[in-house]
């Protein structure tokens, strides 16, 4: 005889429950399955999704399945399919979250407060570090460590810009990074002299890099699984159970495979190698073979590496993008990656069949990008001309950010089936005065094109680039679907005809960022055979003013139908 339990309190929680089906009714499911997007209830069993649909469909599949089913009673809750964070970066995350964010500082006064709060209160750290600072917020955008030093001369001091690109640091930070008034640039960086060539505490693009690594190498591997771990909690509280993440390097590697090997990565993890610019052709062609081997070692539904990063250019706010005429300050940086440095190794790795991403943010960074990816298409035979595995449906190449694009070149994402991948969070009025200074008026009009790549018939995804940027998805929503301000809605919103429909900006981050990894299959919808990860939300933000995506709370998070996550 079948048996039957009923909850009406909680969701499936415990392995030995998962042997049994689960209907979930009395609930609105948004499914992102284009063939039934919207659905009363649906069934789990096995750590997937049996089906979505009618109570009487839903009931037979889950009495066909288990003999125990258990039903859950939702109130009418919203469900949505866990969302999938398209560009992110894990670790960096989780380490993060113990710094000192500055990005509501709007003044030296106010980020050499928050800074100086910060070093009282944790006494024993060896390095003070902070993050977001914008540059509007340092006299003449020039931030130098005297200005550090200040606040403190006892311990280093590194505080990452808000775009990540650029960081700040004090004469102690310049003393133990081994960087003095001779050390050469490195290629594709800068550090900041003053006119008689002393280095100023500014470190940009790679320079910045060469702190980071100094950092990486400091801190043990119990505290990069820590880290690890305080992102994973950290994202299941807002609702991510997937994120694509784009810049991992060895340590990041072995900690996430260490984390999946001790049952404790309650996150699935895509993951693309960060390539290094620095060494001729054949040292980046290492690279990419390395990229491959990583991908047969890595290939499980927790953890698998997908393909290579390249960062083409740099950012708006520190004028090191790629931009095609010069900024307002009369700045015209090189990339950081030019074309012929680009082509041969996006061509390799399009040939042995892994993803390519390429971060491109200015206009001429964005068109070497598809440049190079066409010229991959050429060289191998693949791409729009070719069928099969070999077309774009099978290459699924991607160019991040995309903040500032030719709009002649819009028309090419969906020519040469390159995946738009976009984050709405740095489109924030609140953090555009700077950005748009940079542009002036006319070029910033073609900013954060959203609307425009989908309307020429682009795949778009979305993500947060989350350390860069808030990682909470909601908030994410609200700037994509309204172009206002999470930090500030007050604010008149940021070029509103790239506004999204909320119907399809929640596609965007689920079932097309699901696509755009090559797991459309098993991630990113409410439909059969797709794992069942989602997320429980109050209230029903989709028939509720834009701004309840501001304070809407996750209720629940699920993730391959575990509960890993439930508010309070």
């Amino acid at each position: 005889m079948r048996r039957l339990r009923m909850r009406q309190d909680a969701l499936v929680t415990s392995d030995t429950e998962r042997s049994s089906a689960a209907i979930y009714r009395n609930v609105k499911a948004f499914t992102a399955d284009p063939s039934r997007p919207w659905a009363p209830a649906f069934a789990v069993h096995g750590g997937r999704f049996l089906v979505a649909g009618c109570d009487e469909e839903v009931t037979a599949a889950a009495h066909a399945a288990s003999e125990e089913v258990e039903e859950v009673d939702l109130g009418g809750g919203l469900v949505i399919p866990g969302i999938i964070d398209a560009h992110f970066h894990l670790t960096s995350t989780g380490e993060s979250l113990q710094r000192v964010d500055l990005v509501r500082a709007r003044s030296l006064d106010e980020i050499q407060g928050l800074v100086s709060a910060h070093a009282k209160a944790n006494p024993n750290l060896h390095w003070v570090l902070g993050k977001s600072w914008l540059f509007d917020s340092v006299p003449g955008r020039e931030p130098t460590a005297a200005m550090l030093d200040d606040v403190e001369s006892t311990r280093p001091v590194l505080l990452d810009a808000n775009d990540f690109h650029s960081t700040w640091v004090n004469s102690l930070a310049l003393e133990a990074l081994g960087i003095t008034d001779s050390t050469p640039d490195p290629a594709g960086g800068r550090i900041a002299r003053d006119a008689s060539g002393r280095a100023t505490g500014f470190l940009e693009e790679t320079a910045a890099e060469l702190a980071w690594a100094h950092l990486e190498r400091e801190t043990t591997s119990d505290r990069h699984r820590q880290h690890l771990l305080d992102a994973i909690a950290a994202l299941h509280a807002v609702g991510v159970t997937t994120v694509i993440d784009m810049g991992l390097g060895p340590t990041s590697i072995e900690t996430i495979a260490h984390a999946e090997a001790a049952g404790e990565l309650d996150l699935r993890v895509v993951g693309h190698w960060l390539m290094s610019r620095e060494g001729p052709t054949a040292q980046h062609l290492a690279q990419v073979s390395r990229a491959v081997e990583l991908t047969h070692l890595h290939s499980s539904d927790q953890f698998r590496m997908a393909g290579i990063k390249f960062i083409v250019d740099g950012v708006i706010d520190g004028c090191t993008a790629h931009v095609a005429e010069p900024y307002t300050t009369g700045a015209m940086p090189d990339p950081i990656w030019d074309y012929e440095a680009l082509a041969p190794v996006v061509a390799a790795a399009d040939e042995a069949g892994i993803q390519v991403a390429l971060h491109a943010i200015g206009d001429a960074a964005v068109k070497a990008a598809l440049d190079a990816i066409e010229n991959a298409y050429r060289v191998n035979g693949t791409g729009p001309s070719a069928s099969g595995p070999n077309g774009v449906e099978g290459r699924r190449h991607r160019i991040e950010h995309i903040e500032y694009c030719d709009p002649a070149d819009i028309p090419r994402f969906a020519q040469l089936g390159v995946t738009a991948s976009m984050q709405p969070v740095h489109a924030d009025p609140a953090i555009q005065d700077n950005w748009r200074a940079m542009l002036g008026p006319e070029r910033s009009a073609h900013g954060f094109p959203a609307a425009a790549l989908v309307a020429s018939g682009a795949r778009l995804v979305l993500g947060t680039d989350a350390p860069t940027a808030p990682f909470a998805p909601l908030p994410n929503l609200f700037i994509a679907t309204t172009r206002r301000s999470a930090l500030d809605p007050d604010l008149p919103p940021n070029e509103p005809k790239n506004a999204l429909p909320l119907s399809d900006a929640l596609a965007y981050a689920t079932a097309h960022a699901a696509w755009s990894c090559f797991a459309e299959d098993r991630l990113g919808s409410i439909a059969p055979g797709r794992h069942a990860d989602f997320v429980v939300v109050d209230p029903d933000v989709t028939e509720s003013d834009p701004e309840r995506l501001l304070d809407a709370a996750v209720l629940q998070t699920v993730v391959g139908g575990r509960s890993v996550y439930r508010k309070g």
